[in-house]
Parts: C-alpha cells; structure tokens; sequence
C-alpha cells in the first residue's frame, strides 16, 4: 500500500516500492548522504521523461520533415562537447576545492 505526503517540490508525493541494483542505490546514498534519496531519485525520473519527450519530438520532426541536417547535428554535438569540458572543469575545482577544506 502506498501513502501520500506533501512532496518536496510542492506537490502530493506517494510512497512506491520499487527495486534497484544495489550498487547503484548505494552509489546514490554515498553521492547524496540520508535523507535526500527519493528527491534524486524524483529528479532522475522527471529528467527521464523529458529525454523521452524530447525524443518523440524529434520522431515526430523527422517524420513531418525528414532527417535533421548534417550541420545541426554537428552543431549539437559540438555544443555537447563543450558542455562536458565545461562539466569536467567545475568537477577539477570542486575536488581541489574540497582538497583545500
């Protein structure tokens, strides 16, 4: 049986069971310490369906106009690129940051 509570975002949550690799719970709780796991697990969730919706907006784009131009494609991977580099610096400072502590 579920129970529903206040959400942390404002809205109704409830309570649902489900299973996970341990592993991946375990790297999740040692990532976020107590108390703070169904939240990030909320977000993980929430960021899924929009990947999905974002991928059937491109289906339906396709399908309406054809496959996406070359350039844009190159143009989206190079901003993911940069996206990374910039992910992987704030990551470096972070670590020399916490070294510091």
């Amino acid at each position: 049986m579920s129970e529903a509570r206040s959400g942390p975002r404002g809205g109704v949550s409830k309570k649902y069971s489900v299973s996970l690799p341990e592993a991946l719970a375990e790297e999740v709780r040692e990532r976020i310490g107590p108390g703070a796991f169904s939240s990030y697990v909320a977000t993980a969730i929430q960021r899924q369906l929009e990947n999905d919706k974002l991928g059937e907006f491109v289906d339906a784009y396709i399908e309406e106009h054809g496959p996406l131009p070359q350039e844009f494609l190159d143009e989206a991977a190079e901003a993911f690129r940069d996206a990374d580099r910039l992910n992987e610096a704030h990551q470096g400072e972070q670590w020399h940051a916490n070294r510091s502590a």
